[in-house]
């Protein structure tokens, strides 16, 4: 742990909304007296324990973990902020939790790691697992996390979910098909380029390829991911073989000639003359927090639909419109997976939630109270 250089400024409201942190352990059974505690406590646990011994499936229901969600990070990609540690990481995985519990009832707590080797962190979520109804993966570094996820997903029999790639995915899918509702268009006519090759850039590719966009074009920042290209590591093998399917080359500018969609998750700027080269009321979804790819007001002047991951614009793309209902209807079906069935699932119900989309309106507020219940209801049904 580095030594801080002086004294930290903790004044104001922000400060004063985090002392002494956002979550506390309520319980949910009364302890009034020697009766209750002989249930709650020796000797009464004991007959829940020998039960749970020989059947741990009852777990799920003389335990908390039915309801309840690890939030596990190691901190190396934290929000806009980079690699900050588990440490610094912990206020964010407080926030994810209060989320859980808001808006989709579910119970979680924060898992800050330390970093290590994907062994590392997958032995560690395997060992504390039996705690648990699920495992949300939060702010972990590309490309360790795909591997993660993976081998998790392989060892555990409970559902496995990284926010970072399949929240943003299911969100920006429900906004992209309300937004072709507006331009009047089909998903599977689109070109889409996406700038970006991370965790999101690779979940938002496979997405949309399921739910039938034919041409999906993905960028990093040296250009068009293609298999003549010798710099690209596994994961963007899988793209270069999955994707691009006309073979383009070149920087995004190239990519964004003609393009009817332009999906951004790197961050950076986007110049003002590639957009000029997208077709006429195209569709921009600049997603980088704090600072969009595209200025929405620089977007308007080429889209007619925008959306932004910011608050303070129309069309935010948050991923809290998909986890807490998707995880409220995964533990409610007892699923032993999320998968991709569901995922679509749960963009549809999104998308659906929206009556007559407009440009300004293509997904839901967070503050819907439809949402997770939808989303819930329509994870169960695939389940």
């Amino acid at each position: 742990m580095s030594e801080p250089s002086g004294p930290v400024d903790t004044s104001g409201p922000i400060f004063e909304a985090h002392e002494g942190g956002k979550l506390e352990s309520v319980p949910s059974k009364p302890l009034a007296g020697r009766e209750d505690l002989s249930k709650l406590y020796t000797p009464g646990v004991a007959q829940v324990c020998r039960a749970l011994a020989e059947d741990p499936s009852l777990s799920f229901r003389y335990t908390t973990r039915k309801n309840t969600v690890a939030v596990v990070t190691d901190g190396t990609a934290v929000l806009g902020l980079g690699d900050i540690g588990p440490v610094a990481a912990l206020p964010v995985m407080e926030g994810k939790s209060v989320l859980f519990k808001h808006f989709g009832g579910v119970d979680s707590v924060p898992v800050c790691l330390e970093p290590g080797t994907i062994d590392d962190i997958v032995d560690a979520v395997v060992r504390i697992a039996p705690t648990y109804g699920g495992i949300n993966l939060e702010d972990i570094s590309a490309p360790r996390c795909f591997e993660i996820e993976r081998r998790l997903k392989e060892r555990l029999d409970i559902p496995v979910f990284h926010d970072d790639q399949h929240g943003t995915a299911i969100v920006a899918l429900a906004a992209l098909i309300n937004a072709v509702k507006v331009t009047g268009q089909q998903l599977a006519d689109l070109r889409v380029v996406i700038g970006g090759a991370g965790a999101a850039g690779v979940a938002i590719a496979n997405i949309l390829g399921r739910a039938g966009v034919r041409e999906v074009i993905v960028c990093d920042s040296r250009g068009i991911i293609e298999p003549h290209r010798n710099d690209l590591v596994e994961h963007k093998h899988q793209l270069a073989r999955t994707t691009n399917p006309l073979g383009l080359r070149g920087g995004l500018g190239d990519a964004l000639v003609d393009a009817d969609v332009y999906i951004g998750v790197s961050g950076g700027t986007v110049p003002e003359s590639d957009l000029a080269k997208m077709k006429h009321d195209c569709i921009i979804f600049a997603l980088a927090n704090p600072d969009p790819e595209v200025h929405p007001d620089l977007a308007r002047k080429y889209a007619k639909v925008v959306a932004t991951g910011r608050s303070d614009f129309p069309n935010q793309i948050n991923n809290v419109l998909a986890f807490p209902g998707l995880f409220r209807g995964a533990l409610d079906a007892g699923a032993k997976q999320i998968t991709e069935e569901m995922k679509l699932a749960a963009a549809e119900a999104i998308a659906a939630l929206v009556d007559e989309p407009t440009a300004e309106e293509i997904v839901p507020s967070v503050f819907d109270e439809r949402v997770a219940p939808a989303v819930a209801e329509a994870v169960v049904a695939r389940a």
